[in-house]
């Protein structure tokens, strides 16, 4: 039983640390982007586009599909998907100098209407007496696992059980901490977050380190959604079934102070958290609703400390969510 919890922990928790690392790449730039939500899902229904246009060009046949495409259309689409999102944000907010909050709340909800939107066409393409469009054949590729880990016991259920995209998440979000923090790329990032002036006037040019760092996270978010669709939910997509993840990853940034590293543990923390509710027997309703707060909780409590210890490096970037005009500086 506790294998099992720790592995549902680490499934529920992946699509987290897809969102919170590519929001904390697009925060070390100085952008506060609350369109994660709405990005994850575009990346998730973006996904499942490429999937079903594959699936019904093999005729749903999966000995006529390659395992390379059924993954790798997919996962491209996904990526476009949420980068173009990105793109729409860094346009607003960085050329047109938009309010970066009102922005990302209009993107989310543009992005769960788009959502919406296609998963209701391909439900009416369908045809499905169910309001879902399921893609099992293609979630088998990404569901695939090693095939001597069923050997290995207790330690191959717990390392080598995952599917592909949850090792990726934590190559990405390892690398994106060694970027930031070992290269002068990633120092000319946290320049510019902190003090855009000053790196402009260094020479960095910051209007191209804030659309790329964007859209760079974006793109991470937008692999949390697909994530969330193939390999949690099996392939099957049902429009609002995504529910509050990418706001939980939102929270998950201020959890783990800004650092994708602790991120990696913070997410499986948070997955933990929402998943207990299933394993205390005999909780009512209530109290199942109150054990869904406990991430929300913990984050308040964690900057609450961090707030009062005022360290620097466990604060924000000094200009997040500040707009910035070169003419002033």
């Amino acid at each position: 039983m506790i294998i099992q919890f720790i592995c549902r922990a680490i499934l529920l928790g992946v699509p987290l640390l897809y969102g919170s690392t590519g929001e904390i790449v697009t925060e070390k730039s100085g952008h506060l982007n609350l369109g994660i939500p709405g990005i994850m899902y575009v990346g998730a229904i973006s996904g499942v586009v490429g999937s079903f246009l594959y699936e019904n060009s093999c005729g749903n046949d999966i000995a006529n599909m390659s395992p390379l495409l059924a993954v790798l259309i997919p996962l491209l689409c996904a990526i476009v998907g949420a980068t173009l999102m990105g793109l729409i944000y860094s346009f607003l907010t960085v050329t047109l100098h938009a309010n970066q909050n009102v922005t990302g709340l209009a993107l989310t909800t543009l992005g769960i209407g788009l959502g919406n939107f296609l998963g209701a066409s391909l439900i009416n393409i369908t045809k499905s007496e169910l309001p879902s469009i399921a893609l099992t054949k293609t979630s088998s590729f990404f569901a695939a696992k090693l095939p001597f880990a069923d050997k290995l016991g207790w330690f191959g259920d717990l390392f080598l059980s995952h599917d592909f995209l949850t090792y990726f998440a934590i190559i990405i979000a390892i690398v994106v901490s060694f970027v930031l923090n070992r290269t002068r790329v990633g120092l000319n990032l946290r320049s510019v977050g902190e003090n855009p002036a000053t790196a402009d006037a260094a020479g960095i040019n910051v209007t191209k380190y804030k659309y790329v760092a964007t859209c760079i996270g974006s793109a991470i978010a937008g692999l949390g959604g697909l994530q969330y669709v193939m390999a949690y939910a099996n392939g099957v997509w049902s429009n609002n079934a995504f529910g509050d993840r990418g706001w939980m990853a939102i929270a998950l940034v201020i959890f783990a102070l800004w650092k994708p590293s602790v991120a990696i543990l913070g997410s499986f923390l948070f997955g933990a958290l929402c998943n207990a509710n299933n394993y205390i027997q005999g909780l009512g309703t209530e109290t199942q609703e109150l054990f869904k707060m406990l991430p929300y909780v913990v984050t308040i409590v964690v900057l609450i400390i961090t707030s009062m210890r005022k360290k620097r490096e466990h604060q924000p970037p000094q200009s997040l969510g500040l707009a910035y005009f070169r003419e002033e500086r």
